[in-house]
């Protein structure tokens, strides 16, 4: 129920509000960005011993993931990739520090594009989309929101055993 002194635009603005801070900061958890910060290239493909994944494939997996969502999200043309081969990277590690920067490039830039969508006041946070299985504009922030932070902590777990962490 809405407060008496609150419109429902208000509160709508104020749950976009929260959504852009759960996407962007780091309340209950380190950030993607300080997850990754100063991160030693010659760490990002090393698999420690009976981890399935490197923070390259974490770090690829949560680019290709966020895209999706994304492109799902505004798109209702959009093809997913097949599932789970076309969620995760089979290199351990970049090819080159171009790579790895075009990876945390794009998942800044899709999370701003993401971000966008939240502000936009003409898209219902609630609607069912037109296409989909009833997934919302809210569904899908706070399923980025979780799967990244999920990752997030794996990432770091990572650094840890690679006494990479501080």
């Amino acid at each position: 129920m809405i407060p008496s002194n609150q419109s429902v635009t208000d509160v709508n603005s104020t749950v976009r509000k929260q959504l852009i801070a759960l996407l962007t900061g780091s309340n209950a958890h380190q950030s993607f960005d300080a997850a990754v910060k100063d991160l030693p290239a010659e760490l990002r493909g090393l698999k420690p011993d009976k981890l399935p994944y490197t923070i390259w494939q974490l770090v690829d997996h949560i680019r290709i993931a966020q895209w999706d969502i994304l492109e799902f999200s505004r798109d209702a043309t959009h093809q997913s990739p097949p599932w789970p081969t076309g969620y995760w990277s089979k290199d351990q590690a970049p090819t080159d520090e171009a790579a790895w920067q075009q990876a945390l490039d794009q998942i800044r830039q899709d999370r701003d594009a993401f971000v966008d969508l939240l502000n936009d006041p003409n898209r219902d946070l609630y609607a069912p989309f037109e296409h989909g299985d009833g997934q919302n504009l809210l569904r899908e922030a706070l399923l980025i929101a979780d799967h990244t932070a999920y990752h997030v902590g794996e990432i770091i777990i990572i650094r840890r055993l690679l006494d990479a962490w501080k």
